[in-house]
């Protein structure tokens, strides 16, 4: 993050030294711009040399005299996609750059940083690693990501109740900030929605630098029924919060990834969270009902 907000702060006094940042794109509507807080762990105030970084708003149609703007337009309204920016030259506008970078240094803060503590101890959640003891051997070994740690299967039987019907599990995944955006609406609908319905829910609990198959070892391990992962998905330059979840009737050493129900885009620009928690007890009642998920679910709809 700290490389790409030194790249941005130079870009943008540079222009702004050679008067480039106004008329030199006049040709564009008037953008708005959004702040976006550099991430110094210290208030910017307390350091003048520090400031905000402005981050271009790219919903604008940028393209000169087009053939037809509402058709861009209406596009644009249906996509948060890069469309409509044009060119200068054969490169990027200077301000669709500067939120390309901006966009791409949210996505690798999802990637590389850690679920705080914080958040977990206030989400009343214990934690728990995967065989991948860091970041590096977590992107580069899938595999170890969906075990638990030998440290992480003594805590998960010290303290998970035995035999639930449903066990649910938040995994970081390839976004942190996913978790952080939209478990504290989603945990909370899910557990007393799931409760609400005579339905016995296990012990939720956190797993660092897990993958979706991770699920299938903590439901053979507390012989759980149903176990359902919230999980970062991989981030992109729309949204670095999306959010999925996966859900699996017994998983076993033969399970497949067809064998899991999934629900993905959850986050306030798709599925809100708190509608995705309300939805997810639906899916888990009809999964319970006809001991089945995946295609196998499918099958019995």
């Amino acid at each position: 993050m700290e490389m790409e907000q030194l790249i941005i702060e130079n870009v943008v006094k540079e222009l702004a030294k050679r008067g480039l940042l106004g008329n030199a794109e006049s040709t564009e509507p008037t953008i708005q711009k959004k702040r976006l807080e550099v991430n110094t762990g210290a208030d910017v105030n307390d350091n003048p040399g520090q400031e905000p970084i402005e981050v271009p708003d790219i919903s604008g149609v940028w393209v000169p005299n087009p053939a037809n703007y509402e058709a861009i337009v209406a596009m644009k309204k249906e996509t948060p996609a890069r469309i409509g920016l044009y060119r200068a030259g054969t490169r990027p506008k200077t301000k669709a750059f500067l939120k390309f970078l901006a966009d791409h240094a949210a996505a690798m803060d999802a990637v590389f940083l850690d679920v705080s503590e914080e958040f977990l101890e206030r989400m009343n959640l214990f934690c728990v690693q995967t065989k991948a003891k860091d970041k590096e051997e977590f992107l580069k070994r899938p595999d170890l990501g969906r075990k638990l740690s030998d440290e992480a299967v003594k805590t998960v039987l010290e303290k998970c109740q035995k035999d639930p019907q449903v066990q649910i599990i938040v995994v970081d995944g390839l976004s942190s900030s996913a978790i952080e955006a939209n478990v504290p609406d989603v945990l909370p609908v899910l557990t007393q929605g799931l409760t609400a319905a005579g339905i016995k829910v296990g012990t939720p609990f956190f797993i660092r630098n897990g993958r979706v198959g991770v699920q299938d070892h903590v439901g053979m391990l507390l012989n759980a029924e149903v176990i359902i992962s919230l999980i970062g998905e991989r981030p992109g330059l729309v949204t670095a919060d999306s959010m999925s979840a996966y859900i699996i009737y017994r998983p076993n050493e033969k399970t497949v990834e067809a064998d899991r129900t999934a629900f993905s885009n959850i986050h306030k620009g798709g599925t809100p969270p708190a509608e995705a928690g309300a939805h997810l007890v639906d899916v888990i009642k009809q999964i319970l009902a006809a001991k089945a998920s995946g295609m196998k679910l499918n099958l019995h709809a």
